[in-house]
């Protein structure tokens, strides 16, 4: 088998089962792991899979910058946004992350909702700003363009002084196994700082999300109240996966 014809093999397997484990392949193969893996490598190389310990995951497509993502899935986000929008009650104080789907939600909220917001993204900020409910409070900080949101250890400070009763959680990536992921090591550092100061964290996650996996490690499944997700492939692996792992799915 040529080299292209068993990475395409490869590509079409992560697709079906979520996942690749390279001893397994190797041996279904009649190859040496370390084919496979210099396989992973290459793809992974080109954007086309997200390397583990043993094999690769699904690579998330949320990995790209604010204004790419913007265009990205635009129905699902606004569907994830309607829903997660019903878990802020009248009186309620929320943090609502940075990203194309946590401004969707900021969007979707009700005009007469009466609630408190606090943020680290200028931009969900400004889509607050002539809500008529909203007290909004922003958190700064070092301001990581590729997101639009404040980082470091200002922005991690100006967080110790909330208690909020919600999370409103974005990531790239939700999979049964690496959990919720992000791309940027100092953003998902800022995310759990986030979500230490809540009562409660939910995730948004539109279908292009589930199943799919990047670099850095949010927060553990278990540590959040639920998953908000348009995702309705419920014979797809990885969202009968999370079904099983038990973490409460919003659809």
């Amino acid at each position: 088998m040529l080299g292209a014809q068993r990475q395409e093999l490869l590509l079409t397997r992560l697709r079906t089962d979520g996942r690749l484990v390279a001893k397994d392949l190797a041996a279904e193969l009649g190859l040496s792991e370390d084919s496979i893996r210099r396989d992973l490598r290459e793809l992974a190389a080109a954007g086309l899979c997200q390397r583990v310990y043993g094999g690769a995951l699904p690579v998330s497509p949320a990995v790209a910058d604010l204004a790419t993502r913007s265009g990205v899935a635009v129905d699902s986000k606004r569907r994830v946004a309607e829903r997660a929008a019903r878990l802020l009650t009248p009186g309620c104080t929320a943090i609502l992350d940075g990203g194309t789907t946590a401004l969707a939600l900021a969007r979707a909220l009700p005009a007469d909702l009466q609630v408190t917001i606090v943020t680290h993204s200028p931009t969900v900020a400004a889509a607050l700003v002539e809500h008529p409910g909203v007290d909004l409070h922003v958190l700064g900080g070092r301001v990581f363009k590729h997101s639009g949101v404040a980082c470091g250890a200002a922005a991690v400070e100006a967080a110790a002084g909330v208690n909020a009763d919600l999370f409103l959680l974005g990531v790239t990536g939700v999979h049964p196994s690496a959990g919720l992921t992000t791309g940027d090591s100092d953003e998902a550092a800022m995310k759990r700082a986030l979500a230490r100061r809540a009562a409660d964290t939910y995730v948004l996650a539109s279908a292009e999300k589930i199943g799919a996996a990047s670099p850095f490690t949010v927060l553990p499944l278990t540590d959040v109240a639920g998953i908000v997700t348009d995702d309705t492939a419920l014979d797809a692996p990885a969202l009968k996966a999370l079904r099983d792992s038990g973490v409460p799915l919003l659809h």
